[in-house]
């Protein structure tokens, strides 16, 4: 890939906020906190809420809809709407000249998000999608541990995350408008952070299995999926297996974990307690453990706030945003293995 190009740089980046719930709203502060952006204007079909988000930041104005934001002066718009949404507003967005910060999934499938990374290609506009999993203190140290051989070959990566509680919008469990159930939900950062952490090898097989409520479930049913189990397999002989659930009784509010085995030693991030937020990141060397990072870590609003100051220092389309699709490829492909007559076969 080639390297991302810039413009010279500008005055503080002038944001727009489309969406502005529970998400929308974290995203916003975190970037406003650090005042590396301006709050032109948010927009949301809920008055209140938009209300309510604009009342935090000086001369910011509450809007409806998507239309009457693009008509402010804007440089980037940050993205925080239900799924099914995502890849036409960013794609409008991106036309219009503007910067994108969205929220995963940035499509339902990799073909919405190919279109979306397409419109930023052709627009040559910055492109950012929300994986904050990778912005955990310490994960960065992890990838770097494997990229340098410092681990080995790693053999075995396990990835897991089990939220006690299901989502408490409607619309998640309607799979036209969320793309699947917690395997996109909540899967789609187990995958990424195990091919990020490895450089994107390719995957040569998957097999997967799917539930709802307990019974096997099929593909991208009519109903979301509340449990996947799935196994990769990369080129070089590495075996992906990961698992990830909406109200499964685990005893604690969440597990999540993402762990690396090599060879001659491992890594892994683990939160704490049951924690949301809370995270310890660690290697391995036989029985022995040393602490990499741990809590406190504002690790969430991380990516927002990376992305106003990537804007604000000229950045352009960056290639490295086509991972997003490689990632939302390998959900497809987990999704089609757990449908009837689904084979695992090679992905391409």
């Amino acid at each position: 890939m080639t390297a991302a190009r810039r413009l010279p740089a500008v005055r503080r980046p002038r944001l727009g906020f489309l969406g502005v719930g529970r998400i929308g709203q974290r995203r916003m502060s975190s970037i406003l906190e650090r005042g590396v952006a301006e709050a032109v204007a948010v927009a949301d079909l809920s008055a209140q809420a938009a209300s309510a988000a604009a009342g935090a930041a000086p001369g910011c104005r509450a809007l409806s809809s998507l239309e009457a934001l693009l008509e402010e002066d804007l440089d980037g718009v940050v993205i925080a709407t239900p799924s099914a949404l995502h890849a036409d507003q960013a794609v409008r967005a991106l036309e219009r000249g503007l910067a994108v910060f969205c929220e995963k999934p940035l499509g339902r499938d990799a073909g919405e998000a190919r279109r979306v990374v397409e419109a930023a290609r052709a627009a040559d506009r910055l492109l950012r999608v929300d994986l904050s999993y990778r912005r955990v203190a310490g994960m960065d140290r992890i990838r770097d541990l494997v990229q340098e051989g410092a681990l080995g070959k790693i053999f075995a990566v396990h990835l897991t995350f089990h939220n006690a509680y299901g989502p408490d919008r409607p619309w998640f469990y309607d799979v036209r408008l969320s793309g699947g159930g917690c395997l996109i939900d909540l899967g789609i950062h187990l995958v990424d952070l195990a091919l990020w952490t490895l450089g994107f090898p390719a995957v040569d097989s998957v097999s997967a299995s799917l539930c709802r409520a307990g019974r096997r479930a099929s593909g991208r049913g009519e109903e979301a999926e509340d449990y996947a189990a799935a196994q990769l397999e990369l080129s070089g002989g590495t075996v992906v297996q990961l698992a990830c659930s909406w109200r499964l009784p685990a005893g604690q509010d969440c597990q999540i974990e993402a762990a690396f085995y090599g060879s001659r030693g491992g890594a892994a991030l683990r939160n704490l307690r049951g924690s949301f937020q809370d995270f310890l990141v660690e290697r391995f060397q036989g029985t022995r453990r040393e602490l990499l990072a741990g809590p406190p870590d504002a690790w969430g609003g991380r990516a927002a706030v990376d992305f106003a100051e990537a804007l604000s220092a000229g950045s352009l389309y960056d290639p490295e945003v086509e991972t997003v699709a490689t990632v939302q490829g390998v959900l497809d492909r987990i999704y089609e293995a757990a449908a009837p007559g689904g084979t695992g076969q090679a992905l391409r």
